[in-house]
């Protein structure tokens, strides 16, 4: 573990000196993932679909703040569906609008969470998202994480659907609407995803709080049990046909997840925690104190033995080691030295006192 500690302060130290080029080539691969993303589940429009639309929006995006890159998909996304209906492209503006009202209210900050959940759910690891939030976040990051899921569910039934969504005229049109609406929000599977991910998220924040031993390894565990207890119960209750080797796969990926989240922002040793009481004129604390795990980097000196051999490269734990031994060996003669001197001299003066 030591070195996986080592190699976490050095990305540490990576980041902290390139932080800005850094965030921009993470929110770029971002944008490409999400675009990607639309265009392969509802790429109708040919010319908004193409690789070079996608690297362009991409690209653009990277300059601008995150919130771009949300509204720009979405953009995409309504035309995609113009693509398909008039129909279909008016109810996906309506719940587009809906959702964003209460998404820039309460949630301005989280475009990147919108972001990665269809991304997550195209991955087969949905679970991601939420338990890692859960880990670092507050519980009011609970909207975004639902526009995304409903954003996602409503791009796959569109997916499925569009041969079916191509109708003319006003009928048509009035024909599409309710059905549209009825599909996506009476869908048994994307509000048991979202019930689960709520009460897997509320299970995980709570007991990270805790100031119990290892909390975020136990938050972690009763979050993906959690998950997976709703799935299957709601799978059970309401006959929704869930994959449990993919939700299986997709609880394990997000428990990986967690416990790199873990290594990076709350690596504690919980074997020196101090437990601490002290008081002021109107109140008694109790406090737990945890020290935060560090593993110093190994030294190493450089040692020039000439100008025509290469550098030697010696730890500095092993020269010390020598010159300890060396500094004993030198003691030692000297303290012989030093005998026969004073022998010597107790010789000399014998012999004038003689």
């Amino acid at each position: 573990m030591d070195g996986v500690f080592v190699i976490k302060g050095k990305l540490q130290e990576i980041y902290a000196q390139r932080s800005l080029v850094i965030d921009k080539a993470v929110q770029f691969v971002l944008a490409l993932l999400t675009f990607y993303t639309i265009n392969q589940n509802v790429g109708f429009m040919k010319a908004a679909a193409s690789p070079a639309a996608t690297l362009a929006l991409a690209v653009i995006c990277t300059f601008f703040p995150p919130i771009m890159t949300v509204l720009a998909a979405t953009a995409v996304v309504l035309v995609h569906m113009y693509a398909v209906s008039i129909g279909t492209l008016a109810v996906t503006a309506v719940v587009f609008l809906v959702m964003y009202i209460f998404y820039f209210r309460l949630t301005p900050k989280m475009a990147v969470v919108v972001l990665l959940m269809p991304i997550a759910f195209a991955f087969k690891i949905p679970f991601a998202v939420p338990l890692a939030y859960a880990l670092i976040s507050a519980p009011v990051c609970m909207v975004a994480v639902a526009c995304g899921t409903i954003t996602y569910f409503m791009m796959e039934y569109v997916k499925k659907a569009a041969p079916g969504l191509s109708g003319s005229g006003l009928s048509g049109i009035m024909s599409e609407i309710p059905a549209y609406l009825k599909q996506v929000f009476q869908n048994k599977e994307m509000w048991i995803t979202i019930v689960a991910f709520v009460i897997a998220f509320l299970v995980a924040y709570t007991l990270r709080r805790q100031s119990m031993n290892h909390a975020w390894k136990i938050a972690i565990a009763a979050g993906t049990i959690a998950y997976v207890s709703v799935n299957i119960a709601g799978d059970m209750a309401l006959g929704v046909h869930t994959s449990y080797g993919m939700l299986g796969a997709g609880s394990a990926a997000a428990v990986v997840i967690g416990f790199v989240l873990e290594l990076f922002f709350f690596a504690v040793d919980y074997t020196k925690s101090e437990s601490l009481q002290y008081e002021d004129d109107e109140y008694y604390y109790y406090v737990k104190a945890v020290p935060k795990l560090s593993v110093a980097k190994p030294e190493k000196t450089v040692k020039r033995i000439n100008g025509h051999r290469e550098t030697e490269i010696m730890d500095t734990e092993s020269v010390r080691n020598r010159r300890a031994a060396r500094g004993d060996g030198r003691v030692e003669k000297d303290a012989r030295l030093s005998g026969k001197r004073s022998h010597s001299e107790s010789a000399r003066h014998s012999s004038r006192t003689r």
